[in-house]
């Protein structure tokens, strides 16, 4: 991998050097992960000129926080000193300084105000500058390892949400269900989960972002569930809808079509050259034409990857245009105040027609079942 982290590391040193900066300084921990293989606590990234020069500083490892993670061998490593040695994107900063770099550019979205004042005092001289989201849009497209780590992330949720929905459901609460996903998901070789898990039930149901409560579930429920697995540090999701102990209800069935078709309109659309805000409206027109305009999210999915959610949005304002080999979620709902809802959510990556399509990663049965 060695090779795939110095490619990744040359591509962001020629966007800089294109945009004038003699160096670059990575802070935000995914960007660091991506750019030099692992993310101790508290390392930056130094990218200098040359590929000689590339530096991980990281802070002193403590007893409460083990290094587990090891970065690219290739790259060169500073440990500052355990007690006392300071912020490592200050003693970057200075390093910068001392390579004889006269700019460097910044993650000013990730940076405090108070740490970007401390860069610019241990060294006056260099003049900072805005990286901007030059390494989030290199992670966009994922390459074929990163989509393997993905796809093993949707096995591992796939097979955690496979199994909870053998066991007995009636009477457990939202929060011990989601204990259990999660524990399942480690069970099952996972990192952790992804995010916190969401498992909502009859009036809960189908909110985004629901926080698990006691409530206990009950028969005739809709059972609403959301969860991810981290794998090698890679992010998926999926979501399912189901019924609790009986034949759904009409208005469950009618309710369920609808946000099956609009999720299947969204998948349809994933392919390379698609404008975003059109994956978003192909799932939306149809939940708009049945008249759910309000309530709906603001977003139909999101790109997935080192961070739950990535570029691109899938939504209304979104800009810019789909790529092949980037995996997204399609994940559209509705939710009935006080009756409940549904909401369908899965992890896809974008191929073109030749090679078959959409490629979908969480493969959890998307029929409508009594449980």
């Amino acid at each position: 991998m060695s090779e795939v982290y110095a490619a990744r590391r040359t591509r962001l040193r020629d966007h800089c050097n294109a945009g004038g900066s003699a160096a670059a300084l990575v802070s935000r921990p995914a960007n660091v992960r991506y750019l030099a293989g692992a993310a101790p606590h508290g390392a930056v990234l130094l990218l200098g000129r040359t590929e000689e020069q590339d530096l991980l500083v990281r802070a002193g490892p403590t007893a409460d926080r083990p290094t587990q993670e090891r970065p690219d061998e290739a790259l060169r490593v500073q440990t500052l000193p355990a007690a006392g040695g300071g912020d490592p994107a200050v003693a970057a900063a200075r390093l910068a300084a001392g390579q004889g770099a006269d700019s460097l550019a910044v993650e000013e979205h990730h940076l405090t105000v108070a740490r970007h004042r401390a860069l610019g005092s241990v060294a006056p001289r260099l003049r900072l500058t805005g990286l901007g989201s030059a390494v989030e849009q290199l992670r966009v497209v994922k390459d074929e390892e990163e989509i393997s780590c993905l796809r093993i992330g949707a096995e591992i949720a796939d097979q955690a949400l496979g199994e909870l929905l053998e066991s007995i459901l009636v009477g457990r609460t939202e929060r011990h269900l989601a204990l259990e996903l999660e524990r399942r998901l480690v069970d099952h070789g996972a990192d952790g989960p992804a995010f916190p898990t969401s498992v909502a039930t009859g009036p809960n149901a189908g909110r985004p972002g629901h926080r698990p409560s006691d409530r206990r579930v009950e028969e005739g429920d809709f059972l609403s569930v959301c969860l991810g697995a981290t794998y090698r540090g890679y992010r998926c999701e999926i979501g399912r809808t189901f019924v609790i102990g009986t034949a759904p209800a009409d208005w469950q069935i009618e309710l369920y079509d609808l946000v099956f078709a609009a999720q299947r309109a969204g998948r349809e659309s994933l392919v390379p050259g698609a404008a975003c805000r059109d994956v978003d409206r192909a799932a939306r027109q149809i939940l708009d034409s049945a008249g759910y305009t309000e309530g709906l999210t603001v977003l139909t999915g999101h790109g997935v990857g080192l961070e739950i959610d990535e570029d691109p949005q899938l939504s209304p304002a979104a800009m810019g245009k789909l790529d092949a080999c980037v995996p997204v979620t399609v994940e559209p709902g509705v939710h009935l105040p006080g009756r409940g809802g549904v909401r369908i959510d899965d992890t896809l990556v974008v191929r073109p027609e030749a090679d078959g399509g959409p490629e979908l990663l969480t493969i959890t049965t998307k029929e409508l079942l009594a449980l």
